[in-house]
């Protein structure tokens, strides 16, 4: 009975509304008794805490893309304004969550990697999850209008999401060395279908028919002997993905400031130094990545 006075006082000086009468304190007091007779629904709630000392990887994707991106009349096999729209979202995210160490992206997935120390919300993965896929989405929309100019967006994009855990560096350098090798596989692939398909005249099913069975090899001749394209030739960000990471950026700025031994204020230029999430289109899966940018695996960054 005494911690329930003790709890009707605590929400009685929150309050001040019922402070100062007998009926007033009774009625708090019966409300702190009710909230502590339902408090034990809590305990269904299952324990989430993600492991200490790992890497926490969000990866979400699109849902139902392919119909979004047939319906919103994306360019094949790769849309800039689609990829680059998926990249500012990740950048709002980013900037949101500074515990991101590092992101990838490529089509519509993107991973964010938060650093292995992060007590960001007590590491609860449902956190974790449900912070970054919501900011994407709620990006997604919002910046819409500025990739697609002349397409209204005709139904609110879905995104799902996951949660994996990675122990070491070596894991995390894999994960990402992963992702970006099925951005190489998944583009070879859509690069040589939608030639077939735009130049050569074949249906889906005729050119799916024509590169069953074939290896990397054996795509990169039908490119370069049937429509000239060498693929090693092909943009970056289609072949690579694309990578976030923090980078120190200095900017100039014009600010008005008054010289020793001036009577009027002069407009001159200042360098001032901001971290911003830039992106880079790179190979990943080599060690020359990691050891331009060591920060990023770095214990106590």
């Amino acid at each position: 009975m005494l911690g329930c006075w003790r709890a009707a006082a605590a929400i009685s000086a929150r309050s001040g509304r019922w402070a100062g009468s007998l009926r007033g304190r009774r009625r708090l007091l019966l409300l702190s008794m009710a909230k502590s007779k339902f408090e034990y629904v809590r305990d269904f709630e299952a324990d989430d805490t993600c492991l200490p000392n790992c890497w926490i990887v969000v990866r979400l994707d699109g849902r139902n893309f392919h119909r979004f991106a047939e319906q919103h009349e994306f360019k094949k096999p790769n849309d800039d304004r689609a990829l680059q729209l998926m990249t500012k979202c990740a950048q709002t995210v980013m900037q949101e969550l500074e515990d991101i160490a590092i992101a990838y992206g490529q089509s519509d997935e993107y991973s964010f990697v938060f650093k292995k120390k992060s007590r960001w919300f007590k590491r609860r993965a449902s956190k974790f999850m449900t912070h970054v896929v919501s900011q994407f989405a709620s990006s997604y929309v919002f910046y819409w209008k500025d990739y697609f100019k002349d397409q209204k967006l005709l139904y609110p994009p879905g995104f799902d999401g996951r949660i994996v855990l990675y122990p070491s560096n070596q894991n995390i350098k894999d994960y990402l060395s992963w992702r970006q090798a099925d951005c190489h596989i998944n583009n070879l692939y859509n690069t040589v279908f939608w030639m077939l398909v735009q130049r050569s005249g074949l249906t889906p099913v005729q050119a799916q028919d024509r590169l069953q069975g074939t290896l990397a090899g054996d795509k990169n001749e039908i490119l370069f002997s049937e429509f000239n394209i060498n693929y090693n030739n092909e943009p970056l960000m289609y072949r690579k993905g694309t990578v976030l990471i923090w980078q120190k950026i200095g900017e100039v700025m014009t600010k008005k400031t008054k010289l020793p031994k001036e009577a009027e204020e002069k407009e001159v230029e200042v360098t001032r130094t901001r971290t911003k999430v830039v992106p880079l289109h790179c190979d990943i899966i080599g060690d020359q990545f990691w050891e331009d940018y060591p920060e990023i695996l770095a214990e106590d960054s």
